[in-house]
């Protein structure tokens, strides 16, 4: 029965959203549960897209094809999954791109990843104030607040959040995120940032990094 599950990841790097929440519906209807068909159908899928992403054998347009496969079978999914103790499912990450910029096309595929890879998801949208962020992150309970900057005029922004997310009481370690094309590695832990990550990929394993997944 297994099997499926298999195809099932194959199918992201097939580019065909019908194909893939069809063999989604084949995987339910031959038993398999939701949490199991997001772990190790979809997840697997979206884990082998982003190594191809990362060794240059993909590119972005293929990414985002593969990326839309996984956000129209999450779409059915959603409802049927059920709550589990431990793992990435816990975690919540409130990502926005920050104010004055309304770049989110690299956002939105860190926000794809990141829930493809079992997170929970929040995005807050672009042009988001650095109080908003703190806002949000205290609404939902997150463990992670994601910044991204697109402009070097709007990347000020992203110290402020690290700063305000340091003073404000959230009742546990919440962890400050970087990430964008002007955005560096230094410049993110010299400004408050807990990490930084180069592309949607590296998102997932810095957040799974960070959290000891």
């Amino acid at each position: 029965m297994a099997h499926i599950l298999e195809e099932l990841a194959g199918s992201l790097l097939e580019y065909d959203p019908a194909a893939t929440v069809g063999l989604v519906k084949k995987a339910l209807d031959e038993g398999h549960e939701a949490n199991e068909i997001l772990k190790e159908g979809l997840i697997k899928g979206m884990d082998r897209v982003g190594e191809l992403f990362k060794n240059g054998d993909i590119y972005l347009p293929e990414v985002f094809m593969s990326a839309e496969c996984l956000q129209e079978s999450l779409v059915l999914l959603k409802p049927l999954l059920k709550g589990e103790d431990g793992g990435s499912s816990n975690i919540t990450v409130v990502i926005g791109t920050v104010e004055s910029d309304i770049h989110d096309i690299g956002k939105n595929l860190v926000a794809t990843m990141l829930e493809g890879a079992g997170f929970k998801v929040v995005d807050i949208g672009v042009n988001v104030p650095a109080a908003e962020f703190i806002k949000a992150a205290k609404e939902h309970n997150a463990d992670v607040i994601g910044c991204s900057a697109l402009l070097t005029t709007t990347m000020p922004v992203m110290p402020e959040v690290a700063r305000l997310a340091k003073q404000t009481d959230f009742g546990k370690d919440v962890k400050v995120i970087f990430g964008g094309a002007p955005v560096t590695e230094k410049w993110s832990l010299e400004n408050g940032a807990d990490g930084y990550s180069e592309d949607a990929a590296e998102a997932v394993t810095l957040v799974k990094r960070l959290f000891n997944l």
